[in-house]
């Protein structure tokens, strides 16, 4: 599994999604907000994390959709 910052990730035992900050050989060091808000940073190994299947936010699929119907009005 080949990660770059930027990757969202999950411990393979679950939790949280986490984002790939820096790639350093088997040491991944990663960010995330805690519940209320705080930002944490932690350096893991490789063997331990996923790649995360990330879904859009359904309000996010509606404001794009929102905007194609406009566009299409103007063309």
């Amino acid at each position: 599994m080949e990660l770059k910052a930027g990757d969202v990730v999950m411990l393979k035992s679950g939790g949280m999604p986490l984002t790939v900050a820096e790639v350093d050989g088997n040491n991944i060091e990663c960010v995330w907000l805690g519940e209320e808000g705080d930002l944490f940073r932690e350096t893991l190994p490789r063997a331990v994390l996923d790649l995360a299947l990330v879904m859009p936010d359904e309000e996010e699929e509606e404001d794009e959709e929102d905007g194609e119907e406009e566009h299409a009005k103007v063309a």
